[in-house]
């Protein structure tokens, strides 16, 4: 049985974010356990584990709100009053020391930063915040476009070493851009993985954020490749060996094999890494180990330290498991060759990726490619290691029971701490943020929610015996409004699933795009039928499908219920979900005939009803006013398989599928090309007069535009708020 938390408990935890309730649904309140409650505010540094240290607690920190002049971050979104200035008392001195170096006593016409401000009452109390100055908005498409949807590593060309690099999505950008007129790409998130054997496949639970995973580099365009050898050994035999790879995968019919790869690649940089660096390549080098600072040093020493004492950290010496440790700072001199074997590495990644997002915006791509930022990091990873004061010990981001999932979920990410955030001005998320904009022209956030509040579950517990804390969502928007701004980039929010009220209406007043997804956009509080395409909100990227769902093929054929059936994931009999899932296609392409969708579709008269009706799919998300419109490129070629299905582990291959066709045969980057069917799709796409008969949006400049008038909201969804739902492994 759950106990409650008591009144003094319940007042302490509103005091420190922590919620000792939730709504899964408008209709149904659930009281959070006083034992969740307890580990939670533990993890905050608060002792609220006997009566007696809960009212201590609870009377140090209605003293501390009583007495301090201001929070530890205060927040100016530019032209709008700042609500915590105007409340300190009459007189009161400010004092302000910009992001740029100036002396300031007063926050007027102050650039945009994030700055020291210091304030003396009339009383002599002082007060110290950062100060983050943001533009009331960030910048989003001024007209729509098109664009891709791909998982990097199964977008296999003949040049791959047995998965996607940055080669390959180069190469995409400027064929989407130029030959058909696209304005962005998306990719999963190329964070860091954390090694081991076999390493973690999902790219959701990096052990790095700030950092892009090597995995990814094209090593032929590492200018020091050609200075290799190319007499049979080693430069020769490192490309047979990579053309074995990718054979297996496209050939073979094998599937993608990240450690293989990793393995042949890391070699072949060993090498790449004794040629010397000409004087400007050792020069630009210099600039990115001073740019990047203390956070490189600290992934590349957690690297090398991962390659002598195994990637779990918390079982290395205990010295070691400290990285601002005499023991560290001893092992990282001792371990310099691979410091900065790894730091290199992190430099070659970091150009190629700018070097991507350069070939997006030559082709005439008005947003270039889109990156996917995960909700959180591994916990034996790099970045829980390095900034282990900003995490909350013993917890785990998940998700509460609801009607989509009883039994709640765990995802297995530690959370960051808001306090710890808030103190120190968000300086791990600002970096973060400024890391990943420096190659992005717009970035997805998963779980965008999580700016919000996010699912605590104590370590040892349930997903149901999990809490609510909260962040200081209006900080976190505008730390991610300014550094977005400065960068000139789109953001994307994944808004699917459970949101509580009035966190779309602010994502969308900041400028943050949501994300719709077809199947999921009736009329909830209505009839329950597909949603008429004039009543899609327009502030969002739409799709018909994501990586965690079926293909668009696959949910017309019904058969993503066959895999669900063979898989032993069917809840009900399988005869029921066919029958619901029939009876819920039917109620799209009924709509769809009805718009006069199916009439017409390009490639023929001897088009397939599966290509017609795909095609129909995506000029219904034509008639919306969406400013995004994504395209699974898997749909291209009729994919029948997802490349991650939720609630499997070994049971189905998970991230490690190349993009195929109908069939099941695997189709390089070349043969997308060159497909008809692909080509047929996106003239489709290129066809789009805009809803209402708009001039076509294909290449239309980033910039601020106004808010559309569209405000409808997804209140329905395929589960519980959306996350990267690792399940638990062998």
């Amino acid at each position: 049985m759950t106990v409650p938390p008591g009144e003094e408990l319940a007042r302490l935890a509103a005091l420190h974010g922590v919620a000792t309730s939730y709504q899964p649904s408008p209709d149904r309140t659930v009281t959070a356990s006083a034992g969740a409650v307890t580990r939670a505010l533990a993890a905050l540094g608060v002792d609220a584990g006997t009566p007696e240290a809960v009212r201590a607690a609870l009377a140090a920190r209605e003293r501390e709100l009583r007495e301090r002049l201001l929070p530890p971050t205060v927040v100016c979104w530019r032209g709008s009053p700042c609500e915590a200035l105007a409340a300190l008392p009459e007189g009161t001195v400010l004092r302000v020391e910009t992001e740029q170096g100036e002396r300031r006593d007063s926050v007027d016409r102050l650039p945009l930063g994030v700055h020291q401000l210091t304030v003396t009452a009339p009383d002599g109390r002082t007060g110290r915040a950062h100060l983050v100055v943001a533009p009331p908005r960030l910048p989003t498409p001024a007209e729509r476009s098109y664009g891709l949807l791909v998982q990097l590593y199964s977008l296999l060309s003949r040049r791959s070493w047995g998965m996607g690099d940055l080669g390959d999505l180069g190469e995409l950008t400027s064929w989407a851009g130029r030959a058909l007129g696209a304005g962005f790409v998306q990719v999963n998130p190329l964070h860091a993985a954390v090694p081991g054997t076999p390493t973690d496949p999902s790219p959701y639970r990096p052990s790095s954020r700030r950092f892009p995973d090597p995995v990814h580099l094209r090593v032929e365009d590492v200018p020091e490749f050609a200075y290799l050898r190319d007499d049979g050994a080693p430069r020769s035999a490192l490309l047979d060996r990579a053309g074995r790879l990718r054979e297996a995968v496209l050939d073979k019919g094998e599937l993608i094999d990240r450690d293989a790869v990793w393995e042949l690649k890391r070699e072949a940089l060993e090498l790449v890494a004794r040629v010397p660096l000409g004087p400007g390549r050792r020069a630009a080098y210099c600039d990115f180990l001073a740019e990047q600072g203390q956070a490189l040093e600290d992934h590349a020493t957690w690297c090398a330290l991962a390659e002598v004492h195994g990637s779990q950290w918390r079982q290395w010496p205990a010295g070691l498991q400290d990285p601002r440790s005499a023991e560290t700072t001893r092992a990282r001199g001792e371990l310099m060759d691979r410091v900065d074997f790894h730091s290199r590495l992190a430099w070659l990644t970091d150009a190629q990726l700018r070097a991507a997002q350069r070939a997006a915006r030559e082709a005439g791509m008005p947003v270039g490619i889109v990156h996917d930022l995960a909700v959180g990091v591994h916990p034996e990873g790099a970045d829980a290691w390095a900034q282990q004061e900003y995490f909350a010990a013993g917890m785990s981001v998940g998700a509460p029971p609801d009607a989509f999932n009883a039994r709640g979920q765990d995802w297995g990410l530690p959370p960051w701490r808001p306090d710890r955030l808030a103190a120190s001005g968000y300086a791990p998320y600002r970096r973060l943020l400024k890391a990943l904009f420096r190659y992005a022209g717009a970035l997805r956030i998963d779980h965008v929610m999580g700016l919000f509040r996010l699912w605590w579950v104590p370590q040892g517990e349930p997903p149901t015996e999990g809490a609510y804390v909260r962040y200081d969502a209006e900080a976190m928007l505008a730390v991610l409004v300014l550094e977005a701004s400065r960068a000139g980039s789109v953001v994307i929010g994944e808004d699917l699933g459970t949101v509580e009220p009035g966190v779309r209406e602010t994502l969308r007043e900041r400028g943050v795009l949501g994300t719709s997804v077809l199947w999921f956009e009736r009329d909830w509080e209505g009839d329950g039928r597909p949603l008429l395409p004039d009543r899609w909100r327009d502030d969002c990227l739409a799709t018909a499908t994501t990586h965690d769902l079926p293909s668009t093929a696959a949910r017309l054929t019904g058969e993503h219920v066959e895999l669900r059936d063979r898989l032993g994931l069917s809840t009900r009999p399988v005869e029921e979900e066919r029958a619901e899932a029939a009876h819920d296609t039917g109620e799209w392409l009924a709509l769809l005939n009805r718009l006069g969708l199916l009439a017409g579709t390009g490639g023929g008269s001897d088009l397939s009803s599966e290509e017609a009706e795909v095609q129909a799919v995506h000029r219904f998300l034509l008639r919306t006013p969406a400013r995004m419109i994504g395209v699974w490129l898997p749909d291209g070629v009729g994919d029948r398989r997802p490349q991650n299905l939720p609630g499997t582990w070994d049971q189905y291959p998970n991230w490690r599928l190349p993009i195929a066709d109908a069939t099941g045969r695997p189709v390089t980057l070349e043969e997308l090309a060159a497909s008809p069917r692909l080509r047929a799709l996106t003239e489709v796409l290129r066809e789009d007069d805009g809803p209402t008969g708009a001039a076509p949006a294909t290449v239309a400049p980033v910039g601020v535009a106004p808010v559309g008038e569209s405000e409808r909201r997804f209140e329905g969804g395929f589960e519980s708020e959306d996350g990267p739902k690792p399940e638990p492994g062998p």
